[in-house]
């Protein structure tokens, strides 16, 4: 796919295209979905599933916060386990740490959704390509 040009704001219908059309099938497998995308922290955010759901997300966060779509490729990803999820959705709450122009950096955290608490954390690194 080719670099597009970048818009005032990565919208939702343009992160539910990328899922679709640029992921992996392996990863549209998950039958991950798309529902929203902040990229400001909502009013007291810690600053701060489940490893492809990390990338997944920390790459989408990426998206947004470069405004459009620009290829790039998982470099490292360390993942913590804090509990076991069985019988809850799990909701990624993504953070750009920094991003750069050949490098980017991420933290997601990973929450049971049925009560909110942490089931995990993964920091990743991205080449921009």
């Amino acid at each position: 796919m080719q670099h597009e040009q970048q818009t005032e704001q990565f919208a939702i219908e343009e992160a539910r295209r990328v899922l679709g059309d640029v992921f992996a099938p392996w990863v549209q497998d998950l039958g991950l979905s798309v529902e929203r995308g902040e990229c400001t922290a909502p009013p007291g955010a810690a600053a701060d599933w489940l490893m492809a759901l990390a990338d997944t997300s920390m790459v989408f966060a990426i998206l947004a916060a470069n405004r459009g779509y620009r290829p790039m490729t998982t470099v490292d990803q360390t993942t913590h386990f804090m509990r076991a999820v069985t019988q809850s959705d799990v909701l990624a709450d993504a953070r750009v740490v920094r991003l750069g122009r050949t490098m980017s950096f991420g933290r997601v955290t990973l929450l049971g959704a049925a009560d909110a608490k942490p089931v995990a954390i993964a920091s990743s690194a991205f080449a921009m390509l």
